[in-house]
């Protein structure tokens, strides 16, 4: 009898935040595949105390029916649960297959890097964001099967078509879309007055950083939902970068991008947008070797870069991003990482 691949399901107290989206898109995937529910089916309520109730319930209905040879793929952080699942899965005969969202040692400092290692090794292999989390975790002590997934999938029911329109370089748009917090983003307000050969449309609430206006080169839209942003947008490269400099990535943020896939990057792909990001960023080499953006080391960089920009070159980078979206859209990122990890 073939193993049962399995997964437990949660409630996701909404799927606006890109953590919970990019988890229930995983388990779309799951599904896909075969995949097993050893819990509750997915819910979407908004309460903490439901939240706990269903989550400890679909543990313990995962508890009872687990089976020796099962393959259980859980998705980090599974909060103050996660190594009594791995020890009830071994405790039956089955193997668990930990994919990373977001370690908690690195951005929230909630572990330390010792109990962070010392709690993933209840896993038998884990699949990183990309990796470069995947050598950090090795290089602190992690030590069953690594491998990674680079972007995160993402699902919707909106899809980009390739472009058949020629691109300006003398009057390219960038977009910066994203929760506008001063901590987060104030890069932004240094940005607005250094902007000369491109446009930058900003889709937030201004309200968080007090001080960003409008000018001729800069556009504030407001939020738009994620549906109609992958549907309407209106640009050419999407920008990945956080923190107040405009030379660097900085803050907890930005160091963060060393090591994390971020969602947005997913995001801006299956609106079709191409990447600008930071050189240092932990996904910087998929966009490069895939040829879906530009990587920089200061924002200053793009007005002489974007000019420096054919055409023909941000076509074929168009291109790229339509075959790459495709693949987001179905989820072959988690089902290509997924399989090597089985064969590890």
């Amino acid at each position: 009898m073939a193993n049962r691949l399995c997964y437990i399901s949660r409630n996701y107290r909404g799927v606006s935040s890109s953590g919970s989206k990019a988890k229930s898109d995983n388990e779309i995937t799951l599904r896909e595949m075969g995949a097993h529910n050893l819990g509750l089916p997915s819910t979407y309520y908004h309460s903490m105390i439901i939240t706990f109730f269903l989550d400890l319930f679909g543990i313990i209905k995962l508890a009872v029916t687990l089976k020796s040879k099962d393959i259980l793929v859980l998705q980090y952080p599974v909060k103050k649960y996660y190594s009594f699942i791995c020890n009830c899965a071994h405790l039956h005969g089955a193997r668990v297959v930990t994919v990373i969202h977001d370690l908690g040692s690195m951005r929230r400092k909630k572990l330390t890097v010792s109990q962070e290692i010392h709690r993933l090794m209840h896993s038998d292999s884990v699949i990183a964001s990309n990796e470069a989390m995947a050598f950090w975790l090795r290089d602190h002590g992690y030590k069953h099967p690594l491998s990674a997934l680079g972007l995160f999938d993402y699902r919707s029911k909106s899809c980009c078509s390739p472009s058949e329109h020629k691109v300006n370089p003398n009057a390219l748009i960038l977009v910066y879309a994203g929760s506008l917090a001063m901590r987060k983003n104030s890069f932004l307000l240094k940005a607005q007055s250094k902007i000369k050969n491109y446009q930058l449309q900003i889709y937030g609430n201004s309200e968080g950083l007090p001080g960003l206006t409008e000018s001729d080169h800069l556009h504030i839209n407001g939020f738009m939902n994620s549906e109609d942003f992958i549907d309407h947008v209106k640009g050419d490269f999407g920008l990945v970068w956080d923190g107040d400099s405009l030379d660097t990535c900085t803050g907890s943020f930005g160091e963060y991008l060393h090591w994390n896939s971020p969602h947005k990057v997913s995001f801006y792909l299956r609106a079709g947008l191409p990447i600008v990001i930071w050189r240092k960023a932990a996904v910087a080499p998929i966009v490069e070797k895939e040829g879906i953006g530009i990587c920089i080391d200061h924002l200053s960089e793009l007005d002489e870069l974007f000019q420096s920009l054919s055409s023909k070159k941000i076509y074929q980078m168009q291109q790229n991003v339509y075959r790459i979206s495709e693949r987001l859209r179905t989820g072959e990122y988690l089902k290509t990482a997924l399989g090597n990890a089985l064969n590890l």
